[in-house]
């Protein structure tokens, strides 16, 4: 089975239709299986996914080995995105932001070291430093370019003015920034900003980390660790305010012959073949049905319907906590 290819941005970069967001391998979600892990990552490519998705600050730089990995000697089958720029505290529980020119070196070599391989695909800037120039940034990541060390640039949660001014030092191809139906902010200014300088836009979260696929109805049986039980859309009162419009979601999708997750992912990438959703999956069958949207053909009339049930702004809590929050869309 083969996925439709797209392509990122006007330089050259093609990827499958649906990607692989690989955190929760390492991060974020709770328990973590190794092997199960692994079995993933090779059955996504026995489906034809191509864009594998990690950072370096993922599992403290335990995703990028664990992709490495399992990639082994496939590893030039695929595109390999990486991002640098978020950096752990010493207690693990946070981040600061480094965009100085001697750290996108320096990640880039760590990040090379622990992928395993001598070139990283599509580099990212993983979140804004507000305190070192964007064009400084970027032109470290053009340096990596040259070298041989990077074939793309992106940039993740950046704002439309700033991609317009990394866009002036070195071409970017992607935009990696949260885009679902629960996460449309995106509509208002950087999806037409993008389409303007034709760089293409990766999704994260599109599935609002788990709420729409209807597989989460209370935040209490989440793991102590799983990043949900502190995201605002999963409060108690914004919960079950969500949940109504999931079950919305659901009924269309029972109609409709596939799960409110395939429907939330079909309509994604209808809405342009310059989006490229990453759906994250640590396990198989969690994978499977994600790559299964891509053969969902929605209609026009249905698309009204889903626009109709999640018009932006109906969402309940905003997509991350108020200190995450202001660390995107600079």
């Amino acid at each position: 089975m083969g996925l439709v290819e797209r392509r990122l941005g006007r330089q050259g970069l093609e990827v499958s239709a649906l990607g692989l967001g690989c955190v929760g391998m390492s991060a974020l979600y709770g328990p973590r299986d190794a092997d199960e892990s692994v079995a993933t990552v090779h059955r996504a490519l026995d489906l034809g996914v191509t864009l594998f998705d990690t950072s370096d600050v993922y599992g403290a730089g335990h995703n990028e080995e664990l992709l490495g990995t399992a990639l082994g000697r496939r590893r030039d089958d695929i595109v390999l995105a990486s991002k640098f720029g978020a950096v752990r505290t010493a207690d693990g529980r946070g981040y600061t932001v480094d965009g100085r020119p001697e750290h996108v070196v320096a990640a880039c070599d760590a990040s090379l070291t622990r992928l395993g391989t001598d070139h990283i695909d599509l580099y990212y800037q993983h979140r804004v430093d507000p305190d070192t120039a964007i064009e400084d940034t970027v032109g470290a990541m053009a340096g990596l370019v040259d070298a041989g060390k990077v074939r793309f640039l992106g940039l993740s949660e950046c704002s439309a003015a700033t991609l317009r001014r990394a866009h002036a030092v070195h071409p970017i191809s992607a935009v990696q920034v949260e885009y679902s139906l629960f996460a449309r902010e995106p509509e208002a200014e950087l999806l037409p900003t993008c389409r303007e300088l034709g760089v293409g836009l990766v999704a994260y979260s599109p599935l609002g980390r788990g709420i729409l696929t209807g597989a989460v109805t209370d935040a209490a049986t989440l793991d102590a660790t799983d990043y949900r039980r502190v995201d605002p859309r999963y409060g108690e009162d914004n919960l079950a305010l969500n949940l109504r419009l999931v079950a919305a979601l659901e009924a269309l999708a029972a109609r409709r012959g596939c799960t409110p997750g395939q429907l939330a992912l079909a309509w994604l990438l209808h809405v342009g073949d310059d989006i490229v959703p990453i759906p994250g999956a640590s396990q198989r069958r969690h994978l499977e049905e994600n790559v299964g949207a891509a053969g969902v053909a929605v209609t026009t009339s249905e698309l009204g319907e889903i626009d109709a049930i999640l018009a932006p702004g109906v969402v309940a809590g905003s997509r991350y906590p108020a200190g995450e929050l202001a660390r995107v869309n600079l």
